[in-house]
């Protein structure tokens, strides 16, 4: 499969005994929405629930950080997912949170392939095509996740980076927030950006029909704002989720000397101690 899925293709493969769709809906904070409930009330076929929102570190100050092998063991071969699964994400959040389910599920090496749904479930209910309720339980699966790091950034490669300038830094996050001129959604949390990044905010990435867009239409956005493709890059956001929808964008492109800084500007914003800057993108 290629990162991107169509829904002609998935409604195709309903049904296939070795594919898994998963359900990776997330809202930020203070959003009158519930994933749980949405799922609940209707959802792709087949589709299990991942709870991208509880599926982090527990231990950690910052959300969505990523949690243990364990941890994402055990929710994995809860939701039946094998070893020689083929793994569908989606979501049916304005943040297109499936990107941060697709990332996770390959740094953690699960399953024979993984893909998102091109559109989600936005593109699937405006298509007219079938939804299922309630929350179905799934057999076992035997799924091992073993993190791979490689591609995943701490606040000390950050801080390094600022020395080196080895690797382009890009955020995700809307305009306002990014400048400093919009108020986080976290209480508490300082405004602006890491210094020398650059702003990307997440919708841009996406059609009118909630696709993804492709080729130079999606190049196009990296040059517009600045993005040099030639150096690795590091994303962010808000904590670490539409930070892989940058990700996705880049590996569409074939660039794949990019990585995520996972503790985002959850981590960042509330350290007293690390540079901000506020205004837009120098």
């Amino acid at each position: 499969m290629t990162i991107l899925v169509s829904t002609d293709w998935l409604a195709d493969q309903l049904g296939g005994a070795d594919l898994i769709i998963l359900d990776a809906t997330l809202f930020l904070p203070g959003t009158p929405r519930d994933a749980r409930a949405e799922f609940e009330t209707a959802h792709i076929p087949g589709a299990r629930f991942l709870d991208l929102d509880t599926l982090a570190d527990p231990d950690s100050p910052a959300p969505h950080t990523l949690p243990s092998d364990a941890l994402m063991t055990e929710r994995l071969q809860a939701l039946g997912v094998h070893a020689d699964s083929r793994i569908i994400v989606y979501d049916n959040s304005p943040l297109h949170s499936a990107a941060r389910g697709w990332w996770m599920m390959r740094i953690y090496g699960v399953g024979a392939s993984v893909a998102i749904l091109d559109g989600g479930m936005q593109k699937w209910v405006a298509e007219g095509r079938p939804t299922d309720g309630g929350m179905p339980a799934s057999p076992p699966g035997n799924v091992t996740a073993r993190i791979d790091r490689a591609h995943v950034r701490t606040k000390d490669d950050i801080v390094a980076n600022l020395i080196t300038n080895d690797a382009q830094l890009i955020d995700a996050r809307g305009a306002g927030r990014f400048a400093g001129t919009e108020a986080e959604p976290r209480p508490g949390m300082a405004s602006g950006h890491i210094p020398g990044s650059r702003n990307m905010p997440s919708p841009i990435f996406f059609a009118a029909d909630n696709s993804m867009k492709q080729g130079d239409e999606l190049r196009q956005i990296f040059i517009d704002a600045g993005a040099d493709l030639s150096k690795p890059i590091i994303t962010t956001c808000g904590s670490g989720v539409t930070a892989a929808i940058i990700l996705a964008g880049l590996q569409s492109l074939g660039k794949t000397d990019a990585s995520l800084y996972d503790g985002s500007w959850s981590e960042w914003g509330f350290d007293p101690e690390t540079p901000k800057e506020t205004g837009p993108a120098a």
